[in-house]
């Protein structure tokens, strides 16, 4: 395993459990392929940072294992499942132990993330240590945390972790640099998160998957053009 650089690390939740917030839009085999097309728009955006000594995909689903292999990612077997946090320290303590010297921890959920995004925060985790925060724009959850090395500061995803992060970089002298990436910054967990992304998804692996369900066709065209003005009126 390469020490140079970061190594992206994904974890992904068994697609029995992918999205059950969406369950009043989305059927279950909607929300797995949903979850499945998403984890490949991730891999895709860091597959496209040079930068990057490795990705690793943190998971006990064979068939996002196979996802994982197919982009060209190492995979670790999560047996335990006991979520995001608990995956990411799992690849964290491995990384740590092979003298890699930081890495990436970003979730499976964000699918307009992109290589230029993921380059962005790579560039900024120089130093060491180094903490790098990608805010959720929706909850300021965290996006995408770089960290050097590994174990810079506990790992707490999860609603307003943003802030629980940065709290963790500053008690340990560490000026943390905030990253506010428009892509990396919508996860989609709500069905107004798949509003704004089917207001500006095109092109993504996502966005075509939902366009074959017809999901568009589950909400008010209101609801979608005013999401889509939104975005316009911010660029």
């Amino acid at each position: 395993m390469s020490r140079d650089g970061l190594w992206a690390v994904v974890p992904a939740k068994d697609l029995a459990q992918a999205k059950r917030r969406l369950a009043g839009v989305l059927a279950a085999e909607e929300r797995q392929g949903l979850a499945r097309s998403m984890l490949e728009d991730v891999l895709t955006a860091l597959a496209g940072v040079p930068a990057l000594a490795g990705t690793i995909v943190v998971t006990r689903e064979a068939a996002l294992a196979a996802t994982a292999h197919a982009f060209g990612a190492r995979v670790i077997t999560d047996l335990r499942h006991d979520g995001p946090n608990a995956a990411i320290m799992l690849a964290a303590k491995m990384l740590s132990a092979s003298g890699a010297a930081g890495m990436l921890a970003i979730p499976a959920d964000v699918p307009l993330a992109t290589s230029a995004e993921m380059g962005e925060v790579a560039a900024a985790s120089q130093g060491h240590p180094a903490v790098t925060l990608v805010p959720a724009l929706a909850d300021m959850g965290t996006n995408a945390i770089a960290l050097m090395p590994t174990d810079a500061i506990p790992i707490r995803f999860g609603r307003q972790s943003f802030f629980h992060h940065l709290e963790a970089a500053l008690e340990r002298g560490v000026a943390p640099r905030i990253l506010r990436l428009r892509g990396t910054g919508l996860d989609i967990d709500r069905p107004e998160d798949l509003i704004d992304f089917l207001a500006r998804g095109a092109g993504t692996r996502s966005h075509a998957f939902l366009d074959r369900c017809n999901v568009r066709a589950r909400f008010p065209a209101a609801e979608v053009a005013r999401a889509r003005a939104t975005i316009e009126s911010n660029p």
